[in-house]
């Protein structure tokens, strides 16, 4: 079995959120599977719900990612779950939330199939 590296994984992910501060929903189609699922607190999307938010332009202003974990499915499957710190843009107080992202690999590269987000709730 091919040997998988945590970094490679948070350096997709991190091609995600980046293409969500900049606005970017060419990098953001780029690394989503046509199939993708999106599982969230308001419901759920496809690649084109995922992609279209960015019409508007970027919906984060920054993000932090940590306490990364991996976990091989299967050959060529891997999820990759990790809290995310980030801020919204017009919001001046960050969230945190939880995400579990499957990615699978294809002909094309590492292209995110699934991504599941829990929220945290945070005491004020």
């Amino acid at each position: 079995m091919q040997k998988y590296e945590l970094d490679t994984f948070l350096t997709l992910e991190q091609t995600v959120w980046q293409a969500l501060v900049t606005g970017d929903g060419n990098a953001d189609s780029r690394m989503l599977e046509d199939g993708f699922l999106g599982v969230y607190a308001t419901g759920f999307s496809n690649k084109a719900g995922h992609v279209g938010q960015l019409d508007a332009g970027p919906t984060v202003t920054e993000y932090a990612l940590d306490d990364a974990r991996l976990l091989i499915l299967g050959e060529g499957v891997v999820l990759l779950a990790y809290r995310a710190v980030f801020r919204r843009v017009g919001r001046e107080v960050p969230e945190v939330m939880y995400v579990s992202s499957v990615w699978r690999e294809t002909g094309q590269g590492w292209r995110n199939i699934f991504s599941q987000d829990t929220a945290v709730e945070l005491s004020g």
